[in-house]
C-alpha cells in the first residue's frame, strides 16, 4: 500500500448474500489507499464484480461498513449513491453497457448528457476527444458501437469510465479483450491517470502479465465464502 496518502476505501466486518442464493461474501478488514492500484484476483464466482458493484453502492451489505471517499455508503440513500458515484467513480463494466444508438463520442459523454450534476462544457468536450485519440479512437468517433470491434468498445467503455475525473477508478476485466499492445497502452494510461491524480484505481483481471503494474493485489481466495 501507499501509506503516503489517506485511506480511499475502508471496509470492516461486511457480509453480503444475494438474495435466495447461497453465494455470501465476507471481507473481515479491507484498506486501501488514494493513489493505490489494486489488482483482484481469484476463480470466477469468487465474488470480485460484487465487490465492485459494493464499492460503487450499486449493492450494499447486509451487515458491515464500506467507507468510500470518507463516505459510509450504508448511511446513504439511493439517490445520494447515485449522485456520489457519478461525481467520485469511474467504472468500467464487463460488458461495457455502450449505448447502440449513440455515437462513440456521445457514448464517451454520456454521463454528462444524463446527469444535471456533470457540466458538460467546450474543455469537456475536447478532453473527451483528446481521451479517444490517447486510445486510438480518434478516427471512429461518428461511428456507432455495432460498427466497432470487441477491444474497441471496450476501449470506448475505458474512456467514459476516465471523462469525469473520477478519483476511483472501478474496471472489470478492462483488458480482457484486447491485444497485447492495446493492453499495455490502456492499462498505461490508466496507471497515469492513477498518478498524475492521485486516483485510486481498483481493477478485476485475469491477466497475469499485468499485475507487475498494480502497487498491490487481492487475493480472494484469502476471503470466507460459503
Amino acid at each position: 500500500m501507499t501509506f503516503m496518502y489517506r485511506k480511499m476505501i475502508e471496509i470492516s466486518d461486511m457480509h453480503f448474500q444475494y438474495p435466495g442464493s447461497d453465494f455470501a461474501l465476507q471481507i473481515g478488514n479491507l484498506s486501501i489507499a488514494s493513489g493505490d492500484k489494486t489488482a483482484v484476483i481469484g476463480p470466477s464466482g469468487f465474488g470480485k464484480t460484487t465487490l465492485l458493484n459494493l464499492l460503487a453502492g450499486i449493492l450494499l451489505p447486509d451487515s458491515g461498513k464500506i467507507c468510500v471517499n470518507d463516505k459510509l455508503l450504508n448511511q446513504m440513500t439511493e439517490t445520494e449513491r447515485r449522485n456520489f458515484r457519478i461525481r467520485n467513480i469511474g467504472f468500467v463494466f464487463q460488458d461495457f453497457r455502450l449505448i447502440p444508438y449513440l455515437n462513440i463520442i456521445d457514448n464517451i459523454l454520456l454521463p454528462f448528457r444524463i446527469n444535471s450534476i456533470l457540466k458538460m462544457e467546450n474543455e469537456k468536450i475536447l478532453e473527451a476527444i483528446q481521451l479517444a485519440g490517447d486510445m486510438g479512437l480518434e478516427k471512429k468517433l461518428k461511428r456507432y458501437p455495432a460498427k466497432l470491434s470487441h477491444g474497441e468498445r471496450q476501449r470506448v467503455a475505458v474512456c467514459r469510465a476516465l471523462v469525469n475525473n473520477p478519483s476511483i477508478i472501478l474496471a472489470d476485466e478492462p483488458t480482457g479483450n484486447l491485444d497485447p499492445l492495446n493492453k499495455q497502452k490502456i492499462m498505461g494510461i490508466m496507471f497515469e491517470y492513477v498518478r498524475k491524480n492521485s486516483a485510486t484505481l481498483i481493477a478485476v483481471t485475469h491477466d497475469q502479465q499485468m499485475l507487475k503494474g498494480f502497487t498491490d493485489s487481492i487475493d480472494f481466495t484469502d476471503f470466507q465464502e460459503n
